[in-house]
């Protein structure tokens, strides 16, 4: 089969670029300089939700599907800075060549990734071909909203109509998956400041395997699976869930999961 890679990212504020483009004074506080950032955009417009490039990403995780088995982790170790760990992602996509598959990725992972990348000087050259390189990728490519090799969930099934967007949590909760657990995006920046990193990709963790839920209902929907491959498919994530019982946020999910 073609690998399949399900990801989502949690981001907090990028404390140190806002220093830099507001001319911060040094003594003010990370918390503060949030803070500032956030006024400004609720006076701008109306939400405190920081442009993309005002983003710094504090967690990847992933789902990878791959004839060898299920696998679900996040990427790099607890102490991994932002460049290791974005690198790490694109390095995935030279090794797997997968099909991507997000919830919004489109709209807010992806470029996130791209800005972040683009101030690090990382390097992506898989991701970026558009047929350059490979003459399959002019067809197919990471890039094209409308091509499969990225699969952006919520934007496909909203037709790419932005009014027609659902929240993945509600969508999951409809399908019969847990949806969102313990956490949302809007409290991971309290989390970070509180230390609670290995919480943030728990969480992270958590979403991309309802993505990944959403992915396999869509796969039946749309003829990929049958019914009788779909419901294998769905073992094999309970089968995962079985096995890591252990760890505490996919005993929750597991126990969410009637």
């Amino acid at each position: 089969m073609t690998p399949i890679l399900v990801f989502d990212i949690e981001t907090i504020p990028d404390v140190v670029g806002l220093r830099k483009l507001y001319d911060i004074d040094a003594a003010m506080s990370d918390e503060a300089v949030a803070e500032l950032a956030f006024q400004r955009r609720r006076q701008a417009t109306g939400s405190d939700f920081l442009q993309h490039h005002l983003h710094r990403v504090a967690a990847i995780s992933c789902v990878l599907r791959t004839d060898e088995g299920l696998r679900v982790w996040s990427i790099g170790k607890l102490d991994d800075d932002e460049p290791t760990i974005i690198q790490r992602f694109f390095d995935g996509l030279e090794r797997y060549t997968p099909q991507l598959v997000s919830w919004n990725g489109g709209g807010f992972d992806l470029p996130v990734l791209n800005y972040r990348s683009l101030i690090h000087g990382l390097s992506a050259p898989k991701f970026w071909d558009m047929g350059e390189d490979d003459r399959d990728f002019k067809w197919n490519n990471y890039i094209s909203r409308y091509h499969m090799r990225h699969l952006d969930l919520m934007d496909l099934l909203a037709m790419y109509q932005p009014r027609a967007s659902a929240a993945l949590d509600q969508m999951a909760q409809l399908c019969g998956f847990p949806g969102k657990l313990g956490m949302d995006g809007s409290q991971v920046w309290g989390a970070y400041q509180r230390g609670e990193l290995q919480n943030i990709r728990d969480y992270c963790e958590t979403d991309v395997m309802n993505t990944y839920l959403v992915f396999l209902r869509f796969q039946l929907m749309r003829g990929s699976l049958n019914k009788a491959s779909y419901e294998a498919e769905v073992k094999v994530a309970r089968e995962f869930l079985k096995a890591n019982a252990g760890a505490a946020h996919w005993k929750a999910f597991s126990e969410a999961w009637k």
